[in-house]
């Protein structure tokens, strides 16, 4: 594959992952914040209750101010995900592209967008589902991450293998039919990886259903709006390059290599 070619894929993938990354920014401000606030207040409230209620002559000052975190902390983190997702997600649409499938660049860009999305964060979400603030047990939360991320990487590891294992059964079984064997497989392995990994159930009684849910539906919207921001904004920028003629060093791209 052509070191140009990869290159103009990378930029543009980056350049999707900012743009993708201030919509969801948006979403993150106007959807979440609002339900984070709501359970940094249960905090404070549980936090004076434990204390008699007394006043804040104890309480320690902010490092960093919650108008900040809600911000510039917030636009930091989602533009600085935007630019290293996009660039990784480019990085995987140049090996893909051609090797998946008969896709058109949108098509593919679409692809791994969604299956992006599914992997990396719907699948851990449901084993290990985000918390706000006033949820969780402290103690645990090394663990919580630490089994997040492994489902992250089980998901993966899965992910590829199914794709893998439908692509050697095509010619046996058909691709529709490998599709759905492979489909079905990695279904049956996450079901074990759910069934076998310890799971937590650190909510309060009096922590509010309604506010959790909303909680972790803001944060599913936020990724689900980055992905489809990124799938739609990127394709769109490597049909441009590699199929409105933008130099035989890009169209290259289109070819996989052995």
């Amino acid at each position: 594959m052509n070191s140009i070619s990869v290159r103009a894929l990378l930029v543009r993938g980056m350049i999707a992952g900012v743009i993708a990354g201030a919509l969801a920014l948006a979403v993150a401000y106007f959807l979440g914040e609002s339900q984070v606030d709501a359970a940094i207040a249960i905090e404070e409230a549980h936090s004076h209750a434990a204390h008699g209620g007394g006043g804040g002559g104890g309480e320690e000052e902010e490092l960093v101010s919650r108008t900040m975190q809600a911000t510039g902390g917030l636009a930091t983190a989602l533009l600085v995900f935007g630019v290293a997702v996009g660039g990784i997600a480019a990085l995987v649409y140049a090996y893909a592209l051609g090797r998946i499938g008969n896709f058109g660049p949108r098509a593919t860009a679409a692809l791994i967008a969604g299956a992006a999305l599914l992997t990396v964060y719907v699948v851990p979400f449901l084993k290990y589902p985000a918390n706000p603030p006033a949820v969780g047990n402290p103690d645990t939360i090394g663990k919580r991450t630490t089994l997040f991320f492994l489902m992250v990487a089980l998901s993966l590891l899965l992910a590829v293998a199914a794709v893998i294992i439908g692509k050697r059964l095509a010619p046996a079984l058909g691709n529709w039919n490998a599709t759905i064997a492979a489909a079905a497989g990695f279904v049956l392995a996450i079901g074990l990886a759910y069934a076998f990994l310890p799971s937590f159930d650190e909510v309060g009684k009096d922590f509010p259903a309604s506010l959790l849910w909303k909680f972790r539906l803001s944060t599913l919207a936020v990724q689900t709006t980055f992905w489809a921001g990124f799938g739609l904004i990127f394709g769109y920028l490597t049909e441009r390059l590699l199929v409105s003629g933008n130099g035989a060093d890009a169209r290259r791209v289109a070819t996989p290599v052995g």
